[in-house]
């Protein structure tokens, strides 16, 4: 299962982590992984290509985001990306889990 946990300090998103893998087909096929990571890989890309220290992220096993800037873009398309997997997470419960 794919786990996101948001970290907020404020009422503001200061961390996101994304863990796991989402088991829904075999590695390469599954289309909730291929989901959850264009999702927040290209909320991420947005994010660095307006302001390139909104934001820090590291990708080993597991995607950990920082979150520097707390802007109304920055703001907008963090809390788009939630949203964007909460869907997800609806329509695939026993694949990803969001934890706030």
């Amino acid at each position: 299962m794919i786990k996101v946990s948001i970290t907020k300090k404020d009422n503001k998103i200061e961390k996101i982590t994304m863990t796991g893998h989402a088991m829904y087909d075999e590695y390469g096929k599954d289309i909730v992984c291929a989901a959850a990571s264009s999702i927040v890989i290209t909320t991420v890309n947005a994010i660095l290509k307006i302001d390139e220290k909104a934001i820090q992220y590291k990708n080993d096993d597991d995607l950990i985001i920082t979150v520097n800037s707390f802007d109304t873009v920055t703001t907008s398309l963090i809390n788009n990306m939630i949203d964007l997997l909460k869907e997800l997470e609806t329509q695939y419960k026993n694949n990803i889990k969001i934890i706030i």
